[in-house]
């Protein structure tokens, strides 16, 4: 048990109906005692059973009243930390819990570290390091989808997954490793083509993992969204469509935004990242050219792209980058200014994957026909003026996003890219293995990369984990975690 005693507030800062502030460690309840009354004027937690909440007042070290409080005390082993905890419950606001805080401190504990709590409950054996870092995905889940992902994990889903492909190597390891000092009695006849198949099985459940990381990455950070299009087709509207607010500065001077602006919304259970670029046009004006840049650079990295045309001047998409971008990206073309249009029909009709809704002119016609080769996902009609194809838009990012599946019970998705590179190193690992049993080398090598592959799942879990990286996980965490 840590000998230093930890003390912070693990509430928001700010007016809110209660705050908590946490201690922990071997001297929790005697510092805390010191400050703490009951109505009697009884200083003393220490008799209190584990797990209770006893109401009484917090004073300083001269006998001022702070607050008035319920004070919860869990003692070692069966807490959070697996350390005595005590947590004060006083009302909300800065001054009083930052006094309560610090007379704790003056009491003789330090003010606990980015997510220390969290990281004595690793070090104290009560959570592995996947459960750990859960934590903060459950804290900082954007969505239902996210939030059942984090409690899966939180649960060990993970964890009792890579545990029993880590039983699962370290048993071929030993029956190698049995077999090379008894050849005697245990026999390696035939085993290299069995030892293959139970690799490719292992190899088979880790790729499973590392091909969910994309939808991992999406359920915990949002859908990387970028809107592109020509100065003045309705970007800037189409942000603030979507966030139901005046976000964006929209006037009908075209390149009024000429940097980026990046919001985070909730369509369904779908969380976006969005950004509003400049407009796509050639300019003279060298900060548009910035921002024009700016716009393909964050264009490459996105997830989704929603390409904004005006319907009434736009005949087709003349950006070579552009065109590149849309080619390679899961892409969304809105036809804008709908309610502006001239009332007629698509003349071409070959093209039966796209839904277009709307009314549609002849320069509607020209741009479809344009675009067939960038394949978008959906191609519809939209009025930023009357909300015309937006809920369609909805509906077809979630179509694009949102799969049941990742809902199961018993799916696992990998979130974390720690994680997957370390997935990666174990199915590399093995791979080796599987390539010095093509070659015929001799067994004692294939113990060298079956133990590769199990220590860099064991890093995952924290069974092998070097000490910089347990600190680097836990200085992301927040305060009071």
């Amino acid at each position: 048990m840590n000998e230093e005693t930890i003390a912070s507030i693990s509430t928001t800062p700010g007016e809110s109906g209660i705050g908590i502030i946490r201690i922990s460690g071997e001297d929790a309840i005697n510092f805390a005692s010191k400050l703490y009354t009951d109505k009697h004027g009884d200083h003393s937690l220490v008799s209190f059973k584990t797990h209770t909440i006893h109401y009484g007042f917090i004073s300083d070290m001269s006998g001022n009243m702070i607050d008035e409080v319920m004070v919860s005390v869990m003692k070692a082993p069966n807490s959070y930390t697996r350390e005595n905890v005590v947590e004060i419950n006083c009302h909300g606001g800065i001054r009083v819990c930052r006094n309560i805080l610090n007379e704790i401190v003056n009491a003789g504990a330090r003010i606990a570290e980015p997510g220390e709590f969290t990281k004595r409950a690793f070090l104290n054996g009560r959570l592995d390091l996947t459960r750990a870092e859960a934590v903060m995905d459950t804290i900082r889940a954007q969505s239902d989808i996210s939030l059942k992902q984090s409690v899966s994990q939180l649960r060990g889903s993970l964890y009792d997954l890579l545990k029993g492909i880590c039983s699962e190597i370290l048993y071929e390891i030993a029956h190698i490793e049995a077999a090379l000092d008894d050849p005697d009695s245990i026999s390696l006849d035939g085993y290299d083509k069995e030892l293959s198949k139970r690799i490719e099985s292992i190899q088979t459940r880790i790729k499973s993992l590392i091909r969910s990381y994309d939808e991992g990455r999406i359920l915990t950070e949002g859908v990387r969204t970028v809107i592109l299009g020509n100065p003045n087709a309705g970007k800037s509207s189409l942000l603030n469509n979507l966030m139901g607010e005046e976000r964006a500065i929209v006037t009908d001077i075209p390149g009024t935004t000429r940097d980026t602006l990046t919001e985070k919304i909730l369509i369904g259970d779908i969380s976006l990242v969005i950004t509003d670029t400049a407009g796509i046009r050639k300019t003279e004006d060298t900060i548009e050219k910035i921002g024009i840049s700016a716009a393909k650079k964050i264009a490459d990295t996105a997830d989704l792209i929603i390409y904004v045309a005006d319907s009434l001047s736009d005949t087709e998409i003349d950006d070579e980058d552009i065109i590149g971008i849309l080619k390679t990206k899961p892409c969304i073309v809105l036809l804008n200014k709908s309610d502006l249009e001239i009332t007629g029909k698509i003349t071409n009709n070959d093209n039966t994957n796209y839904n277009i809704s709307g009314n549609a002119d002849n320069n509607v016609s020209k741009f479809y026909n344009s675009i067939t080769e960038i394949e978008p996902a959906a191609v519809i009609s939209t009025s930023m003026i009357t909300g015309e194809g937006i809920s369609e838009l909805k509906h077809t990012i979630q179509r694009l996003f949102y799969n049941e599946e990742i809902t199961g019970d018993n799916q696992v998705i990998i979130t974390n890219l720690r994680h997957v590179k370390l997935l990666k190193e174990a199915y590399n690992a093995l791979e080796n293995v599987k390539a010095g049993i093509g070659s015929g080398a001799s067994e004692d090598l294939y113990c060298i990369d079956l133990t590769d592959a199990y220590r860099a799942l064991a890093a995952i879990t924290g069974a092998e984990v070097s000490e910089d990286i347990v600190n680097e996980i836990f200085s992301k965490f927040c305060m009071g975690k």
